[in-house]
């Protein structure tokens, strides 16, 4: 049991011991409500959301980490890098296919959530009696709003959080707590007149500086949308398989990320890709072998064969 009172020195040892977990970012935050609730009922009615129904379901705690956890104070948001460098696609793969970077890894759904459990269990043990509450990705939560607010980096106009030293790559996570921290100062904003992601979009997904239209974002369409895809969207997608880096690539701040050195995000394919061949021949036993601990398998089997399909550029083959 720990003999520190002041809560300032409690947050010091909370962003030691996440840093000694591997997170490269630890930020806090107060657990008040969303100030962009109005927005998010908006954009969800608009059907901009698309077919991710589950953005619609526990709308009040997600806009308000109070009624995921009654008694919370604080949050402590992190954010892992997991930029790496990738070789050029073999010769082995006359159609290469690009997955997103995220998604080359182990699954971070299973690596973030255990680092963040360890992260709580340490809280709960360090500060008898109290309650905390995780999630990356997983819990209804606003976690880039929540990410801006704790310091861990910008809201860019890629909707992505921006950090000035390590860019956009990061997976994000927070441990909800009921413990009163001292909150950190939100980032400032440093996109400036830049508007290279926007322009970059070739579905011109980014409607509007920090405004996604994800029924035309091409990580949407092929990791989320079940059905077809409108043919003027798919002949955009330039070999992109899996998710789309496209508005991450162009951003100045990603020009100097630094590289991930955890095992579980190096790239079980050092090229970022796929042949198309190879999902084409694909059975569901094989679909399973390839997609193993990845998160990948968000993509159903129909979908990475439709977008297999779609995805390769055009003169590139059929």
């Amino acid at each position: 049991m720990t003999m520190v009172q002041d809560s300032s020195q409690i947050a010091a040892l909370i962003k030691q011991r996440s840093r000694s977990l591997g997170f490269d970012l630890c930020g806090i935050d107060d657990a008040r409500p969303s100030e962009h609730a109005d927005y998010l009922r908006s954009w969800l009615d608009s059907g901009r959301a698309g077919e991710m129904s589950y953005l619609h379901e526990r709308f009040d705690e997600r806009v308000d980490v109070g009624k995921l956890l009654p008694g919370a104070h604080s949050v402590i948001c992190v954010a892992m890098n997991y930029h790496v460098p990738l070789e050029a696609a073999p010769a082995a793969q006359p159609k290469p296919l690009k997955i997103a970077k995220y998604a080359l890894g182990v699954d971070y759904h299973k690596h973030l959530k255990d680092k963040l459990y360890d992260l709580a269990d340490w809280i709960r043990a360090t500060f008898p009696g109290t309650k905390t509450k995780c999630g990356t990705d997983t819990l209804p939560v606003l976690e880039r709003e929540l990410a801006a607010r704790s310091g861990i980096g910008w809201i860019g106009k890629n909707t992505l959080v921006i950090n000035e030293r390590i860019g956009s790559w990061t997976l994000l996570g927070e441990v909800i707590t009921t413990l009163e921290l001292p909150p950190d100062a939100p980032a400032v904003d440093r996109c400036g007149t830049c508007r290279r992601c926007i322009d970059a979009c070739p579905t011109q997904a980014i409607v509007a500086p920090r405004e996604l239209d994800a029924t035309q974002c091409i990580s949407y369409l092929t990791i989320e949308h079940r059905g077809d895809i409108d043919p003027t969207l798919a002949e955009k997608f330039d070999g992109w398989v899996a998710g789309c880096d496209i508005c991450q690539q162009v951003c100045p701040f990603n020009g100097r990320a630094p590289i991930a050195l955890l095992e579980e995000l190096q790239p079980t394919r050092p090229s970022g890709t796929i042949d198309a061949s190879e999902i084409e021949g694909w059975n569901e036993e094989a679909y399973w072998a390839a997609t193993r601990r990845s998160a990948l398998r968000r993509i159903k089997l129909p979908q990475f064969k439709r977008n297999a399909r779609i995805a390769q550029p055009r003169g590139g083959g059929s």
